[in-house]
């Protein structure tokens, strides 16, 4: 099933959902943990221009500092790893190597209670 790519989306965010759309069946709950990946994304490559621009450091009055888009930047990326291994996608081959395996199960279904 073909997933449209949500708007609003940049050109990192698109090539994340689509990449992971193309190659994967997702429910519904790991298509909302895909777009925030896909957004986290795009905040990190506006993040990385105004790095290039500015630079990696500041000036405050506490003297010269990291830049605050460099620490935004680190916080996204945790972000953005944690989003991704929750929906445990397989690693390539080049990736993966020295690596544990990740098990990708099928559709994962809520068991009701009686």
């Amino acid at each position: 099933m073909e997933h449209k790519t949500p708007s609003g989306l940049k050109t990192g965010g698109r090539k994340l959902w689509k990449a992971v759309t193309d190659d994967f069946e997702l429910g519904e709950h790991e298509l909302s943990v895909l777009l925030e990946a896909s957004r986290t994304v795009d905040a990190l490559e506006a993040l990385e221009v105004i790095i290039r621009s500015e630079g990696v450091t500041h000036q405050s009055p506490q003297g010269v500092r990291a830049h605050p888009a460099l620490v935004e930047a680190r916080q996204q990326r945790v972000t953005l790893a944690k989003l991704v291994a929750s929906l445990r996608i397989p690693l390539d081959d080049a990736q993966g190597e020295g690596r544990l395996p990740q098990q990708r199960s099928g559709v994962r279904a809520i068991s009701g209670v009686a």
